[in-house]
């Protein structure tokens, strides 16, 4: 699996986590009670072009990045696989959720202990996770970056993460107006064939 179309979407931690015992539970406890998740996101590629957009998550399986006007791109998880529209020049590309890191995020069942684990550091507050398929590099890896804020289910906020792929290319993906668990439909995971139609719009 080539893993560049996911340094589209990350985050490089500006703080690092403090490993405490039981920081990977607290995790897994935060994603089993999110839902669903809509936020704003700036992306940054390792060129350090930046690029904006919004952000919508329903479990299980689904996501949707729908980049700024202008952005031929769109990147959305069905609920079967995940899908990298490009819209400029009519091509699509197809991952099992199962085979992309950002299958944590969208799998409430899965067990993170096979394939993340904390990232020590110095600041109490940030919990850094990397998740990566030790029996498939070429998938690339995930550092979901969460503060702990009470008022976030399970206790966490996802900050944003960070995606390397297989050649080392990272990009950083950050999130702002983070809000959980309210209402979404799942014609928001609906796309158009970009080898059929122009727009990259539900």
């Amino acid at each position: 699996m080539n893993f560049r179309f996911l340094s589209a979407l990350a985050l490089a931690p500006v703080l690092v986590a403090a490993v405490a015992p039981g920081d990977l539970g607290l995790v897994q406890t935060h994603l089993q009670a999110v839902q669903t998740m809509t936020a704003s996101f700036t992306q940054t590629d390792r060129l350090g072009k930046v690029l904006t957009g919004t952000l919508t998550l329903k479990k299980p399986g689904m996501i949707r990045f729908q980049y700024e006007k202008g952005v031929p791109i769109l990147i959305v998880g069905d609920g079967k696989a995940l899908w990298f529209l490009d819209y400029s020049v009519g091509q699509k590309q197809r991952w099992p959720i199962g085979n992309s890191p950002l299958g944590v995020l969208l799998d409430p069942s899965r067990d993170m202990t096979k394939v993340a684990h904390v990232v020590p550091g110095g600041d109490p507050r940030i919990i850094s996770v990397e998740a990566a398929d030790p029996k498939h590099p070429e998938y690339g890896r995930i550092t979901l970056v969460f503060v702990r804020n009470a008022t976030a289910p399970g206790g966490l906020m996802l900050q944003g993460w960070v995606a390397l792929d297989a050649q080392n290319n990272r990009t950083t993906l950050r999130l702002s107006g983070q809000r959980f668990n309210a209402p979404v439909g799942d014609e928001m995971f609906r796309w158009r064939d970009p080898q059929r139609n122009s727009g990259p719009h539900k």
